[in-house]
């Protein structure tokens, strides 16, 4: 049988999910995200439960995508208003097993996100910034409309290496 899934906003009680989700993340992906592994762990419970709540601040939007036949969290998608008139997108992250346009998942997230910014911030703009080497989450972006800005930002873990900056007009 077809596992299903619902987009659920994350709250306050949700801590230790997204705790849980947020180490497959660092995990999975080190590269896509702006902290390690390692100091992820040693967070204490109130900064989990920080992170949790500040999703429900107004401005801000935290979403889990979770399976209805188990309950595990299969992914999750965050995105807040910049102050600028623009929304950020951030932690995006589908685990592996869901990944893919056939799942159907990740344009799940995307599709209530874009909706959120819409309506928040209806001539704005909902930008992103993806690693220059995960080209995986480019192609993504890219094949729901967003364009590269030619803008760049050193990788805050490795300034080496750069953040590609991509945008979709919400007008």
């Amino acid at each position: 049988m077809k596992s299903e899934f619902r987009i659920d906003r994350i709250a306050e009680g949700d801590w230790q999910r997204l705790r849980d989700l947020r180490l497959e993340m660092l995990a999975d992906t080190p590269l896509a995200f702006l902290e390690t592994l390692e100091n992820a762990r040693r967070e204490p419970e109130a900064e989990w439960r920080s992170r949790a709540s500040r999703t429900q601040r107004e401005g801000s939007l935290g979403l889990a995508a979770v399976d209805t036949s188990t309950g595990a969290w299969l992914g999750t998608m965050s995105c807040y208003l910049d102050g600028h008139g623009d929304a950020m997108l951030v932690s995006v992250y589908v685990t592996p097993a869901w990944r893919g346009r056939a799942r159907g998942l990740t344009d799940a997230l995307l599709d209530q996100v874009e909706a959120w910014a819409r309506a928040a911030v209806p001539e704005g703009n909902l930008r992103l910034h993806v690693h220059e080497d995960n080209p995986r989450a480019r192609s993504f972006y890219t094949r729901r409309g967003y364009v590269e800005t030619g803008e760049t930002i050193p990788y805050p873990l490795d300034h080496t290496q750069n953040e590609v900056e991509m945008v979709l007009a919400l007008r």
